[in-house]
């Protein structure tokens, strides 16, 4: 699940996932995702994340959903 990208440092935002460099987490631009906004609006409200963090801020989710055991029912 490594990714250069994405960085967790228990010193910076408490340990949660961010993306390298920025105090920005990968959580924020997951929700801003889904909430609708594109990734040229992310980038507008965080301009020092490209086009390649916003990608590897969603490989990194995909990553640790395949390790998931999902248990059902």
């Amino acid at each position: 699940m490594a990714n250069e990208r994405i960085e967790v440092n228990p010193e910076i935002m408490g340990g949660k996932p961010i993306i390298r460099g920025t105090r920005v987490p990968v959580e924020l631009v997951l929700r801003k995702l889904c909430a609708g906004l594109t990734a040229d609006e992310i980038i507008t409200d965080h301009p020092r994340l490209t086009p390649d963090d916003i990608r590897a801020a969603q490989a990194f989710a995909v990553d640790y959903l395949a390790d998931e055991n999902v248990i059902y029912g």
